[in-house]
């Protein structure tokens, strides 16, 4: 699934990104780090891939890495 980095925190290497539909998901830094990256700006187009939720609703973001064409 593809998404637009939003926030993120270099020191916690967490932030969230919006979906295509303008919804924020947050990512911690497990999930940036799953993706290899050192660094991610705001705007950045991304590749995310999701896992189970925490049963509100919401998708738990698993990785997250620089989307590629």
């Amino acid at each position: 699934m593809q998404a637009t980095a939003y926030t993120y925190d270099s020191e916690t290497r967490s932030g969230s990104v919006l979906l295509d539909d303008g919804t924020p998901v947050d990512f911690d830094a497990a999930a940036f780090d799953a993706g290899g990256l050192r660094l991610l700006r705001a705007g950045q187009r991304v590749r995310i891939e999701t896992g189970d939720g925490d049963g509100t609703g919401a998708p738990r973001i698993t990785l997250v890495t620089l989307q590629t064409f």
